[in-house]
């Protein structure tokens, strides 16, 4: 901590071999949330894009996987994403009963899309022992609150709140890069 002209300042040295890891992994989450904010658009809409859209939004957990595969091996990155796959294709799914008009599937969906997310903060819960399984279920049920209204809004062409609402998801994602970010520099000591 330091003080200049009446103000105290924490400072965090960080060194590049963390800054690298923290920003790889806020790259990944803030892939997570524009594509999965434009996935929502092209599938609510029924927008000609969609299935590119969507594939591009499946990649990301191909991509978590790579970078977890470095510290975590390939059955763990695997497992995540696989669970994250599923959070996936959970939603797109829960959009298409929608549109279908299957309020009675769209419930299931959700239902079981909720019990994914606190799958993956299990996951995560056992894996990093500065990672809490409480505080992952947390920032998953966040996401997946803030996800559901980014829907509705679309869904009632109300692209403004669901603009607004992407850019709370952007900064929630941020809170889960950090989060998992210093967990793995925590637990491999990374310097």
């Amino acid at each position: 901590m330091y003080y200049n002209q009446g103000i105290y300042y924490v400072s965090n040295v960080y060194t590049e071999a963390q800054v690298d890891i923290r920003n790889q992994i806020r790259s990944l989450w803030v892939q997570h949330t524009y594509w999965t904010a434009a996935a929502v658009v092209s599938l609510v809409l029924g927008l000609p894009n969609a299935d590119a859209v969507v594939g591009r939004l499946l990649r990301n957990p191909v991509d978590f996987e790579k970078m977890l595969t470095f510290y975590y091996g390939p059955r763990i990155a695997s497992r995540f994403k696989d669970l994250l796959t599923e959070h996936l294709v959970l939603a797109a799914d829960i959009i298409n009963a929608i549109k279908a008009g299957d309020n009675q599937r769209a419930q299931e969906l959700e239902r079981r899309w909720y019990q994914n997310g606190d799958a993956i903060a299990e996951f995560l819960g056992k894996i990093n022992p500065y990672w809490s399984e409480e505080q992952w279920r947390a920032m998953m049920r966040q996401h997946l609150d803030l996800v559901n209204e980014e829907v509705k809004a679309t869904f009632a062409g109300d692209y403004e709140a669901a603009a607004m609402i992407v850019d709370k998801l952007e900064e929630q994602a941020m809170v889960m890069a950090d989060v998992m970010a210093g967990g793995i520099i925590r637990q491999f000591g990374i310097r």
